[in-house]
């Protein structure tokens, strides 16, 4: 199985916050092989607020972030609707819990799924676990 860079939307890099993906203050990059997950680096969020709700302005700046790093994944407790236009380039993965090691922990334990999103191309949906 291809190996999946994943970003992680976090403040405090152990919790995931209570806003939208592209609100994060970090993203922690793993990658993802053959369900283990190794640290890469963490990024910061050097994007621009956003001038009115949903920019797309704003989804694009967070898009060429993380695509500099490589990442075909990205998680968060909370998407905006932005979610629209960075589903396109990602597969989106909602979670449900608060810490960041069990959210890593889901996304291992479901990386064959995660990988069958990712080859749907632009029609991909988002994933919740």
């Amino acid at each position: 199985m291809k190996k999946l860079k994943v970003a992680f939307a976090t403040d405090d890099g152990k919790t995931f916050m209570g806003r939208h993906f592209g609100d994060a203050e970090h993203y922690y990059i793993y990658e993802i092989d053959n369900g283990n997950a190794k640290f890469i680096k963490i990024i910061d969020n050097t994007t621009e607020e956003e001038d009115m709700h949903a920019d797309p302005k704003k989804a694009k700046g967070v898009s060429s972030l993380l695509l500099e790093e490589d990442v075909s994944v990205v998680v968060s407790k909370i998407f905006g609707p932005n979610i629209k236009r960075i589903k396109k380039k990602f597969v989106c993965i909602v979670v449900k819990d608060e810490e960041l090691d069990v959210g890593i922990r889901k996304v291992c334990e479901s990386i064959g799924k995660i990988y069958e999103e990712w080859k749907k191309g632009e029609d991909r949906k988002h994933l919740s676990f």
